[in-house]
């Protein structure tokens, strides 16, 4: 309930003509009743709504949905590939050999199997998938397309749920995402600003956890303030330093939640891995894909609200000087048998029961999927190239439906055959299940995109 003074209220709509000219008031002191229905909706989606937080598994390159959640085993070889399907713990909801830990779990979680994009470039079908939209999205080749860049899903989480100097709303778990040496439009706050872009870092498995963000410049890092006397030293450096920095823009936006995250007591402990038991990080893999899925976890549960895990940062795989990507062009099946497949098996698993044991994936949705998919028809290179047209992701917990398959293709895998689905649909489903709904959006200026998925709900 919102109370100003005497004055409460649970849904503007109730509220009398005499409340109203009393908030109307209210703007002599700098607020108005805009900014009273942005707290008000925000207010009633952390309390009613089913979901309190996501964590997007973003596998960076496209994923093969015939080698995952989608396969033809009736297809000829050429589209089949080698691999069969296994049951899973729903009756018809097939998954591949490889993935048999994921197939024990599939009661937790429902497959959308027609997805469907507009583009096969990494960098335009990144912006859509993260934002929604194709607007101001930028090409391989460096081609800006017109209109608006959108902001990022995890970005509109933080605008309407409020900043929070202790604990980031939106978090990222990697570095910028890149194809080639371009990185790609739309991972942040766009038009809503600096504030509402991830705070991010990262888990390197022989360094352990780097926190750029909290690098607020040469020489300042949360490694370096171990003392009142270091930390008043590093602050009247900052002090000095701040007119000088180019980078003054951006300390202004994140300098009241780095300062709370390197002074508050315990707060860096959250980034912590090392506290988790070694039993728990065994479970999740000790591989830097599963020890950022745990560190989602630690971080859901510290009070972030959308925390994106990038699988890679390059779209390439190892092989193809990238850093591990879903990008195989060739050489497929064997790196996918060799390293993709088994890495997300364990690692999603593990999430999944974690969540489940800790009473958290009730109100925490966690969603699996790349940009695209990856051709139905085998290369030359023993490789699949990209595919917009159909492809899959996985949706669990947040009140959400599972042990669900929604949406059928075809026989090759290669167009819907019910209805398709498209990125900005899955995340006014996921961010509707927040409370976020389109009167939040309206509220913060924002347009409303894509339908909510009712095979979901």
């Amino acid at each position: 309930m919102l109370r100003i003074g005497r004055m409460s209220s649970r849904d503007c709509r109730q509220w009398s003509r005499r409340e109203l000219l009393q908030a109307g008031m209210l703007s002599a002191v700098g607020i108005g009743l805009p900014d009273l229905l942005r707290l008000q909706a925000a207010e009633r989606s952390e309390t009613t709504a089913p979901a309190k937080s996501v964590i997007l598994l973003w596998l960076w390159g496209g994923p093969s949905h015939l080698d995952s959640f989608d396969m033809k085993p009736k297809a000829p070889v050429q589209y089949r590939g080698p691999y069969v399907p296994i049951a899973s713990s729903v009756p018809g909801l097939d998954v591949c050999e490889l993935l048999p830990q994921i197939a024990r779990r599939a009661h937790r979680y429902s497959i959308l199997r027609t997805l469907r994009g507009t583009s096969n470039d990494h960098g335009i079908a990144g912006t859509i998938g993260l934002t929604g939209e194709i607007a101001g999205a930028a090409s391989l080749g460096g081609q800006v397309l017109p209109g608006t860049l959108k902001p990022a899903h995890g970005s509109i989480v933080s605008r309407i749920l409020g900043f929070s100097p202790t604990m980031p709303r939106f978090m990222a778990i990697g570095g910028h995402l890149h194809q080639g040496k371009r990185a790609i439009r739309g991972e942040g706050g766009a038009g809503l600003g600096a504030l509402h872009d991830p705070f991010r870092l990262d888990y390197d498995p022989e360094k352990g956890i780097q926190i750029p963000d909290l690098e607020l410049m040469d020489g300042l890092s949360p490694s370096g303030i171990d003392s009142r006397q270091g930390l008043l030293e590093s602050v009247n450096e900052l002090a000095r330093r701040l007119d000088q920095s180019a980078d003054v823009a951006r300390l202004d936006q994140y300098y009241q939640q780095a300062f709370s995250l390197l002074t508050k007591p315990g707060a860096r402990e959250v980034f912590d891995v090392n506290r988790e038991p070694e039993s728990v990080r065994r479970k999740f893999g000790r591989f830097r894909f599963g020890q950022c899925c745990l560190l989602a976890r630690r971080l859901v549960e510290a009070g972030s609200r959308f925390v994106q895990v990038n699988w890679s940062s390059h779209v390439e795989p190892v092989e193809d000087t990238g850093d591990g990507g879903w990008d195989m062009h060739d050489r497929h099946f064997q790196q996918y048998q060799d390293r993709h497949a088994w890495m997300l098996d364990q690692a999603l698993s593990a999430l999944l029961d974690d969540l489940h044991e800790r009473g958290r994936l009730d109100d925490t949705i966690v969603v699996a999927v790349g940009e695209f998919g990856r051709t139905p028809k085998i290369n030359n290179k023993a490789g699949r190239d990209h595919w917009e047209h159909c492809y899959s992701g996985l949706v669990a917990g947040g009140g959400l439906q599972s042990g669900h398959v929604i949406g059928t293709s075809d026989r090759f895998a290669e167009y819907p055959v019910t209805r398709a689905y498209t990125s900005a649909d899955l995340f006014a489903t996921v961010l509707g299940q927040m409370g976020i709904t389109t009167t939040a959006l309206t509220t913060n200026g924002l347009l409303p995109q894509g339908s909510v998925i009712e095979e979901l709900l």
